[in-house]
Formats: C-alpha cells, sequence, structure tokens
C-alpha cells in the first residue's frame, strides 16, 4: 500500500538472478500503453533486491480462474469470449501497433491477470523482446514454458511472431476444454493439450473434450469457429498459422455473432411472453364478458 492508500503488485528480482530480465521487463513495459497489459508504475533500485511496482489485478490470473474449482468464480462462455479476444488484442498492438514490434515469448494462462471485472491483463514481460521489422530472433537457449513452447522455436531456436501465436492457441484450447496445459494424471495421448486438441479435431471429436460449462451455453456454431482458429494457431508450420490482426479480427466476428444471437434470442423469449400474455388476457376477457351479458341485472352501467 503506498503512503496514499493505493494498493500496487510488487516483484522482487533475486539478487542471484540475472539483472537484465529486471532491465529488460521494465525497459518493455516503459514503451506499452495498452488496457489488456497490467501497467507498470514505477521501480525501486535503492533497496538490495530491484523492485517493479504494478497496478493491483484482484482477481488472479486465468489459469486459476479455468482450473481451480471455486463456484464464486462467474465461469460463463461470454467472459471466455470476451478474456480470448481481449488477449488476442493485446499481443495484436504488441506485434503490429507499438512503436516496435514486441514478442512476449512467454505467453501462458498463468501470465494472464484478471481484474475487478475479470477483464484480461497481459504480465510477465521478463523474457519478452523488441525486434526490428526485418529481423526475427534467435536466441542460443530455448525459453518459455511447456505445453505453450512452438516446436518450430524449439527446433530452430529462431523466434518470430508465429511462436507467440502457438502459445495463444494453447490459452485457447484451454479456454474451451477447461483442460491444463500438461496433465500426468491422465492418459498419456492426453497429457500434451496442444496435440490432443489437435488430434482431437483431426479425428472430428471436438465436442468429446470441451467443458461440459461451455457445452451448455456456447451455440454449437461459435464453439467450432474458435475451435478452427486454435486449429491454425496450433500449426506445426509457423507460415502457416494466422498473425495477430487475423486472429483479432476473427474473434471480434464470432463475438458479434454471438451477441447477434443473444438479441435474437431474448428477442424470441419476448415475443413469446407477449403471445402468452395476450393468449391469457384474452381468455380473461372474453369469459368476464359472457358474465356480463350474462347477467341479468346492472348491464347498462358497466358498459357505459
Amino acid at each position: 500500500m503506498l503512503v496514499d492508500g493505493k494498493i500496487v503488485a510488487v516483484k522482487k528480482f533475486k539478487v542471484q538472478e540475472k539483472v537484465e530480465e529486471f532491465i529488460n521487463e521494465f525497459a518493455v513495459l516503459s514503451q506499452i500503453n495498452h488496457r489488456n497489459v497490467v501497467k507498470l508504475l514505477g521501480c525501486c533500485l535503492e533497496t538490495k533486491i530491484p523492485l517493479l511496482v504494478y497496478e493491483f489485478i484482484p482477481n488472479g490470473n486465468l489459469f486459476e480462474y479455468l482450473h481451480v474449482q471455486n463456484e464464486e468464480l462467474p465461469v460463463t462462455w461470454d467472459i471466455h469470449l470476451r478474456i480470448a479476444k481481449e488477449i488476442a488484442g493485446a499481443l495484436f498492438y504488441l506485434h503490429s501497433i507499438a512503436s516496435q514490434p514486441i514478442y512476449h515469448r512467454d505467453i501462458k494462462s498463468t501470465n494472464i491477470l484478471l481484474d475487478e471485472k475479470y477483464r484480461a491483463k497481459v504480465a510477465d514481460f521478463g523474457t519478452s523482446r523488441v525486434v526490428s521489422m526485418e529481423a526475427t530472433h534467435l536466441t542460443t537457449v530455448v525459453q518459455g514454458t511447456f505445453g505453450y513452447l512452438d516446436p518450430e522455436y524449439f527446433h530452430t531456436s529462431q523466434f518470430i511472431d508465429k511462436s507467440d501465436v502457438y502459445s495463444f492457441g494453447v490459452v485457447l484450447a484451454e479456454l474451451l476444454t477447461g483442460k491444463k496445459p500438461i496433465s500426468l494424471l491422465i492418459c498419456e495421448e492426453a497429457r500434451n493439450l496442444a496435440s490432443y486438441f489437435v488430434l482431437s479435431m483431426e479425428e472430428n471429436q471436438l465436442f468429446e473434450i470441451i467443458d461440459k460449462r461451455v457445452a451448455e451455453e456456447a451455440q454449437k456454431e461459435q464453439i467450432t469457429a474458435v475451435a478452427n482458429l486454435a486449429f491454425t494457431c496450433l500449426e506445426l508450420n509457423g507460415r502457416k498459422r494466422p498473425n495477430m490482426k487475423e486472429v483479432t479480427l476473427e474473434l471480434e466476428r464470432i463475438q458479434r455473432q454471438d451477441r447477434r444471437f443473444s438479441a435474437k434470442q431474448n428477442h424470441e423469449e419476448i415475443e413469446l411472453a407477449r403471445t402468452e400474455d395476450n393468449q391469457s388476457f384474452d381468455g380473461y376477457s372474453m369469459s368476464n364478458t359472457l358474465s356480463i351479458i350474462n347477467s341479468e341485472t346492472e348491464v347498462m352501467p358497466i358498459l357505459n
């Protein structure tokens, strides 16, 4: 808590760790201003342990939201779809709109924070890189998280924008299936979510692995559209993957379609309710009219 009462998040870097990660995260985040990227408020170099100060994001991360059982969490398809679009929009900004392209290099559900309204905030830029428009980033040591790591990057040590796209595809698969990227407690073929998801798509068994909550809320067409997008993001050949602009536009299209369906559904429900009310009212009116006509007294005063 700051002197003025504002709650902030403080990230400590261990002394034995490379100071380059601290400098890199500060340098990268100082160039970013996007509503779906965690905001850096400042740093402190006067202590033995370097500190970075961020805005405080209260609702944890996407991994906890998806995989930790909590009945109080508003786990809905609308939120899933919005989170996906927000992450995609942030990556599109980093890759194409920032003053210099930025590759995040460690997109995963634990690095997606959720604010008080469950809006996505991309975080943890310690391994990110600012690159020139022409260059790809060649590394001597492959960095990333197993389960999200682009296989092409793993084999070539060449990190490109499509490597972030692959990692995003894994996050999309998490949102659709509710499954962890790596799980050692299930059968061998399902331990790696990316491979299992691709295999299920190829064998036309998508709806056997979809999260029950998603299947209950979302339309089949919407699920299929998002799944097809995740499938293309998980292409082993990076050149065949869409870029983040194309991913963002497709998710926006799916979201608009979802809203149109919801509006149509609400309209149909309202019309049905009106029809039922009118039928009820008509029946009531006819019965009362007949009783008035059949009455032997006070007919004229009532009609007047």
